[in-house]
């Protein structure tokens, strides 16, 4: 393998792990094997602490595709805890809000889905990446200051119903690239006359790489330990 000229490496990204953990943790280990002080690595596509699943990492040269694999359609499994809403939309932060569920059915679960299949706009959560006059949001969000962030057009392509179990319900969403799964959350709940915040989340697919195809952060060293490298400089 080459790392400097360029690979794509994919992550099951384990729960509590930040993307740019992952990515200096891998970083980290392919400066020690090539025995280098520094190489590009860079993720295609943010994945927030709490949730598990595919990072794709590009690697030296293979950094410029980036912008195209954060384009590729990402697949997710979410659980959703109804009649409760956090700040952040999912466990980070504290239940500020409860609302009832007593009038939720699994059949208006399943018919509230499908008006979010489709093209639709979503404001993003105030605790995210997303950029406010060059803050991240989630810096200013911390530090109590309001943000207002506009609504962005994205595509879901599948919503569906795996499990329904009340107040909690599983689902499985295909969607676009810029779509976050927590302000889904967020929306189903107000579209059920109720509230929502995400308990679990895992993307089981970016593009044609599934989760099962990944590589494991703790078996990584001896993964890497196995190849053949490429370390010629041109």
């Amino acid at each position: 393998m080459d790392f400097k000229k360029g690979e794509i490496l994919y992550f099951d990204k384990p729960y509590g792990w930040t993307s740019f953990g992952l990515v200096a943790k891998v970083r980290y280990a392919l400066c020690k094997k090539l025995g280098v002080k520094k190489i590009k690595v860079g993720h295609a596509g943010t994945l927030d602490p709490l949730a598990t699943g595919v990072l794709v990492l590009c690697t030296g040269k293979a950094t410029k595709l980036i912008p195209e694999l954060q384009a590729h359609t990402k697949e997710y499994v979410a659980t959703i805890r109804l009649g409760a809403t956090t700040p952040s939309f999912d466990l980070e932060k504290e239940i500020d809000a409860v609302y009832p569920t007593e009038h939720i059915t699994q059949a208006l679960v399943e018919e509230t889905l499908k008006k979010f299949i489709g093209e639709i706009y979503q404001v993003p959560p105030v605790f995210s990446a997303c950029k406010v006059n060059g803050d991240r949001a989630y810096d200013l969000a911390r530090k109590g200051e309001a943000v207002e962030l506009q609504p962005k057009l994205l595509v879901i392509d599948e919503l569906e119903l795996l499990r329904c179990e009340l107040p909690e319900i599983e689902v499985r969403v295909v969607c676009s690239k810029g779509t976050y799964i927590r302000a889904l959350a967020r929306d189903i709940g107000e579209a059920l006359n109720s509230g929502a915040h995400l308990t679990a989340l895992r993307r089981t697919r970016v593009g044609t790489v599934r989760v099962e195809d990944c590589l494991q952060l703790d078996s990584f060293q001896e993964w890497l330990d196995n190849q053949t490298i490429d370390n010629t400089e041109e």
